[in-house]
């Protein structure tokens, strides 16, 4: 007699099996790519978006509906990523904050041996070979943001995480006796102020060359860290 091997009707299937014994069971992928590899590459779509909009139009252009249609995404995956329109456009100023920081940080790191004043001026002709080269995405770290009370936090906090960096770089280099806060108060003033000038250079209304911006910037840097800093020559 044959005896054939008959699974039971209610007999949990492969799925079930596995999980019932412990097994996970694989994702499911699609085209090579898993369920979150695709959500992340969905993610990255929509800040491009934002970004390549933000750049051409200014950041009241970008809206759910522009950025899904250049993506050719529904608005399911744009709410999937991001609460709305405001959480996408800090996100996208996040992301251009850390590009621009990392570049002006690699500049630091290049000039690590040489003294405080170097590092600093490093740092500078970074920012304004930035401004001038990648009009874009300064006007995204430089632009203004009033109307948007999303970009102007962000935009609070990217001063202050500038002024902490710099408290940090500068500690070794403190003179004697300084008063930290006072230091920090002259930092904000100093970095304000340098926001203020690099829009106005990147606009037109300053009329300079990169390297007299860099020079004059110098310049100023110099008498404000004459009572706080050693800057070296």
């Amino acid at each position: 007699m044959v005896h054939h091997s008959v699974r039971p009707v209610n007999a949990p299937r492969d799925g079930r099996m596995a999980a019932m014994s412990g097994t996970a069971t694989p994702k499911r992928s699609y085209r090579g790519l898993s369920a979150d590899e695709r959500r992340a590459q969905r993610r990255r779509a929509l800040l491009e978006a934002g970004r390549e909009l933000w750049c051409e139009r200014g950041w009241a252009a970008v809206t759910m509906r522009g950025v899904c249609a250049h993506t050719g995404l529904t608005d399911r995956y744009f709410y999937e990523n991001f609460a709305d329109r405001d959480a996408l456009l800090v996100a996208v100023g996040e992301m251009v904050r850390d590009q621009t920081l990392a570049t002006i940080l690699a500049a630091v790191a290049a000039h690590e041996d040489e003294s405080p004043r170097d590092r600093l001026r490093a740092a500078l002709e970074a920012i304004v070979e930035f401004v001038a080269n990648d009009p874009g995405n300064a006007q995204i770290f430089f632009g203004d943001h009033g109307g948007s009370e999303a970009l102007e936090s962000l935009r609070r906090t990217v001063i202050d995480s500038v002024v902490d960096l710099f408290v940090e770089l500068s500690r070794p280099q403190l003179l004697p006796g300084v008063d930290e806060t006072e230091y920090r108060l002259v930092l904000l003033v100093g970095i304000g102020g340098f926001v203020e000038t690099t829009v106005a250079w990147r606009s037109g209304t300053l009329d300079l060359t990169a390297d007299r911006m860099v020079d004059t910037l110098m310049g100023i840097a110099d008498r404000l860290a004459l009572t706080y800093v050693s800057l070296g020559s």
